[in-house]
């Protein structure tokens, strides 16, 4: 079983998750594979949330209805990837540069559940590079701010969000308490958010291994 296999075997397994009314969706080639395994039922569940422009237009693709946030309030449920994660259910998402999106539309969720590989379960963050979103007339000082704590931050070269601003993606931090970090980051004037999501984290790990799927809840 290769990396792939193991992504759609937890894009399947999610699906035991998804509530008859509307589902809030991540970005990301995990998501996308249980995009593609909700056109199979989507007959059973009124629509969904986007956490992404392409996100929407992948469901549009299968003839899945796409929702507004503001027109639905709170959803059951929100099915994401990221690119890393601890057993404490803290993570580092936003590698396809959709993470603030991605936490309002997790923050909207009674439940979290994240579907990964068995490669993004890590003990400690900060391997994948931080994604930063940033205002861009802030970029310079935000950069500035970030090496003072230690990272080395590298613009995101010809990447624009979704809300029209730029990412930093940081090296170097050294991210023992990722809550903490994840509140001192986004007190830096000029910061939209950044990918960690520790203050939010997932309520429910579905990993894919070479030996099936295994669920985890935090540690």
């Amino acid at each position: 079983m290769d990396q792939n296999d193991m992504k759609r075997a937890v894009a399947r397994a999610a699906i035991d998750f998804v509530p008859q009314g509307i589902i809030g969706v991540g970005t990301g080639s995990t998501a996308n594979f249980f995009i593609d395994e909700l056109a199979g039922i989507k007959g059973r569940f009124d629509g969904a949330v986007a956490s992404s422009e392409a996100t929407a237009q992948r469901l549009r693709s299968h003839g899945i209805k796409v929702f507004e946030l503001n027109e639905v309030g709170d959803l059951d449920v929100y099915v994401d990837g990221a690119d890393e994660i601890t057993r404490h259910m803290h993570m580092i998402k936003g590698g396809g540069g959709a993470l603030t999106r991605e936490k309002i539309v997790a923050a909207c969720s009674r439940q979290f559940v994240c579907v990964a590989d068995q490669t993004k379960l890590v003990d400690v963050l900060g391997q994948f590079p931080l994604p930063v979103e940033v205002i861009p007339m802030a970029r310079s000082y935000v950069a500035r701010q970030l090496v003072k704590m230690g990272g080395q931050p590298r613009l995101r070269e010809g990447f624009v969000t979704d809300n029209g601003n730029v990412i930093l993606d940081v090296v170097g931090l050294n991210i023992l308490d990722p809550v903490r970090m994840e509140s001192d980051i986004n007190q830096i004037v000029g910061v939209v958010t950044n990918g960690l999501f520790a203050r939010r984290g997932a309520d429910i790990l579905l990993m894919g291994t070479p030996s099936g799927v295994e669920m985890l809840r935090p540690a």
